[in-house]
């Protein structure tokens, strides 16, 4: 256990990205997954979806929870399905 007032105050911080972090990942993974659905469906709305899921994939880019590379093959191999 941390005896420091910032040890303490930092465990708390890391809590609190951490939860953000997860909530984030969280909801790119399920944006993505309603996109590849909705794909090899042919709905009306996966365009929509695809759409959502590429602003989801960058916004996780740019917050580092994700490398770029990886982000940059995920989007590619979702709209390479969309075709």
């Amino acid at each position: 256990m941390a005896n420091s007032k910032q040890a303490i105050k930092r465990i708390r911080q890391n809590e609190a990205v951490s939860a953000q972090n997860t909530t984030q990942k969280s909801a790119m993974r399920t944006a993505m997954k309603k996109a590849e659905a909705a794909i090899a469906n042919n709905d009306e709305n996966a365009q929509e979806l695809l759409k959502d899921a590429i602003q989801k994939l960058d916004k996780a880019a740019n917050k580092g929870l994700i490398h770029k590379n990886t982000v940059a093959r995920q989007k590619s191999r979702l709209t390479k399905k969309a075709q």
